[in-house]
Order: C-alpha cells, then structure tokens, then sequence
C-alpha cells in the first residue's frame, strides 16, 4: 500500500495536536518546527516516537531530521522513508 502525502500531512498534524497540543490551523505545510510551533530537539524525538508506528520495521536515524526545519520538510522526509522497502 502506497501513502500519499497527504495522508502523511493528516497524520502529522493529528500527532503533533495530540502530543503537543498545538492547533490544527496552526499546522501548515509552511510552518517552522522551532518558530512557529515551538517544537524543539528534544520534540523532535517525542515526535519520532510517536510516529514510528506509520513507519513499520524502517528505522529512522534521529540526525535524518536534524536538517528538517519546515512540518513540509518532515512530511517529505517521512514519504521518502515510506517509500523504501521495509
């Protein structure tokens, strides 16, 4: 099965309001991780966590998100990561 990244998106968004409690609305494609969201390193990896049970037996390698500054950036990460074989 192939996810879209919309799909990803939705997920994203719904782990970061139920995590972090940050509005929905607040949750663009556009928004800074750090800036915008106030969701710093240590974030990150609570964030990482909780979305490991979209990536299956892929395992992510925290420093792959370092370079990440954008919720866009990270859905794209993720569709990258999900699109290599398990």
């Amino acid at each position: 099965m192939t996810i879209t990244k919309a799909e990803i998106f939705s997920q994203l968004q719904m782990t970061l309001h139920d995590t972090f409690e940050i509005e929905p609305e607040k949750i663009t494609l556009e928004a800074r991780l750090l800036d915008d969201l106030e969701i710093d390193s240590i974030d990150a990896i609570d964030l990482l966590v909780q979305l490991k049970p979209m990536l299956g037996k892929r395992k992510i390698d925290p420093s792959y998100f370092y370079k990440m500054r954008t919720v866009g950036d990270v859905v794209n990460g993720l569709y990258d990561l999900l699109s290599q074989p398990e």
